[in-house]
């Protein structure tokens, strides 16, 4: 596992110590890190959909779909 150095001022370091215990600082720090990447991630994939759209030709047509049976 790679380590990163990252400061932070003193409101965010209060913040961290009130929200995650000091054994789980680093485990709440690599949660929200990979939070925010999915969630870069999706946003990058939804602009490239609204950038071009599927065309209605490109969608399935579900009008003869099976019923599903339960």
């Amino acid at each position: 596992m790679q380590s990163l150095l990252v400061q932070l001022d003193d409101p965010t370091y209060r913040a961290l110590n009130r929200v995650a215990a000091k054994r789980k600082r680093a485990e709440f720090v690599r949660a929200a890190i990979r939070k925010a990447i999915r969630e870069t991630e999706e946003m990058r994939t939804k602009l490239a959909y609204l950038q071009t759209p599927d065309s209605g030709k490109d969608a399935d047509d579900w009008s003869n779909a099976e019923k599903w049976k339960s």
